[in-house]
């Protein structure tokens, strides 16, 4: 799994690629918490070339939309999902907790 922040000035948009699963979870959740530890709450995530999440790597993106929307302060949005993975979301339920976008640009847009 590879993981690339770009930082912008309303957001970080936050590329995976490969396959966020039991082994390479820890590392994506930490990737989420240290961009909310520098006080940035609002995050983009990329996952055009994500092959695989599992759902380790859905808790992670579940605890760090909690922490983001807490006190009003942001949220997390997809962008570029996958069709596998939408339909994981579709059936986690998770598709109702997260804006999703199709355009990078777009998406730190909105923010």
């Amino acid at each position: 799994m590879e993981i690339t922040t770009q930082e912008f000035k309303h957001c970080d948009l936050i590329k995976v690629k490969g396959r966020v699963d039991s082994s390479t979870a820890p590392q994506f959740s930490k990737t989420l918490e240290k961009a909310n530890e520098h006080g940035r709450f609002k995050i983009a995530i990329d996952m055009a070339e994500l092959e695989y999440m599992s759902s380790a790597g859905f808790r992670a993106l579940l605890a760090t939309q909690r922490n983001c929307k807490r006190y009003n302060r942001g949220e997390v949005v997809l962008v570029r999902v996958p069709e596998r993975i939408r339909e994981a979301l579709e059936l986690a339920g998770f598709t109702e907790l997260f804006k999703t976008f199709d355009d990078p640009v777009e998406a730190v847009g909105s923010f």
